[in-house]
């Protein structure tokens, strides 16, 4: 009855569904992983973040450039301040407002990006503290740069004077006239009048859309392996069901046209 699984057309199904499963079972495993692994540093993230606070803060430099290891680090560094910025947009504990951003002149010749808290509200020049004159030490979460567009932060162009839109060396090289690095700090104590700004977890490391799109990819694929193999078994039994009526008989004649009565 099941011959014909032997004929070429079938050879050709048969190929297929053993290529298909194993392929869609790899591709279901991988984005599994994919999700896995996504789970496992956003955990790592949380508690690196909970360590960083209690350890002693390092020298800039010596924790640079940023990466998944260093971002959240403590950091220190010491300079003068110089140009203020404002960043709006920004939301904190359900609340809209801005972070206040100013840039802080080292000995290395080059300026480092400085979160020195955030206020409610629209962005307003008078309303942020003017920064510390003379010599000072800051102690602070180091941060990468911003993406516009990426993790809520804007993308838009055009604001005001004295605005940027994204904490980044990229938005800022045409802003300010120093050399900047390639990273910002936000303070563990936000300066008089306004709140410390948390550190975020590094790019890849947290639950968001992405894994759980890796998690939605790994049923889809699951799900088209058991569809191909709930397809060709129901090709099979049709086939097989096919070939026993042919054995009994049982397969309807083709009508036939009816003699035409001669005139």
């Amino acid at each position: 009855m099941y011959r014909f699984l032997l004929t070429p057309r079938w050879w050709g199904i048969n190929v297929f569904v053993l290529l298909a499963i194993p392929f869609c079972i790899f591709m279901g495993s991988w984005q599994l992983s994919r999700f896995e692994g996504r789970v496992h540093d956003s955990r790592a993230a949380t508690q690196q973040a909970a360590s960083d606070q209690h350890e002693t803060a390092r020298p800039l430099d010596s924790m640079l450039p940023v990466d998944k290891a260093t971002s959240g680090r403590r950091v220190t560094a010491s300079g003068h301040y110089g140009t203020q910025l404002l960043v709006p947009g920004r939301r904190l504990d359900g609340r809209n407002g801005f972070y206040v951003l100013t840039l802080l002149r080292t000995g290395s010749g080059k300026a480092l990006p400085v979160v020195r808290g955030w206020l409610p509200g629209t962005a307003d020049a008078a309303k942020a503290p003017a920064p510390p004159s003379g010599g000072v030490t800051v102690t602070g979460a180091l941060q990468a740069s911003e993406t516009p567009g990426d993790n809520g932060v804007s993308a838009q162009g055009g604001l005001p004077a004295g605005q940027t839109s994204a904490i980044s060396s990229a938005s800022l090289v045409n802003l300010v006239p120093y050399k900047l690095y390639d990273a910002w700090v936000t303070l563990d104590k936000a300066d008089s009048g306004m709140k410390a700004v948390p550190a975020t977890a590094p790019d890849g490391t947290g639950l968001d859309l992405k894994a759980f799109q890796n998690l939605g990819y790994t049923g889809e694929w699951f799900v088209f392996a058991g569809f191909v193999v709930f397809m060709w078994f129901r090709l099979v039994r049709r086939e097989a069901e096919a070939a026993r009526d042919a054995a009994l008989g049982l397969v309807p004649e083709e009508d036939t046209p009816e003699p035409v009565a001669a005139g």
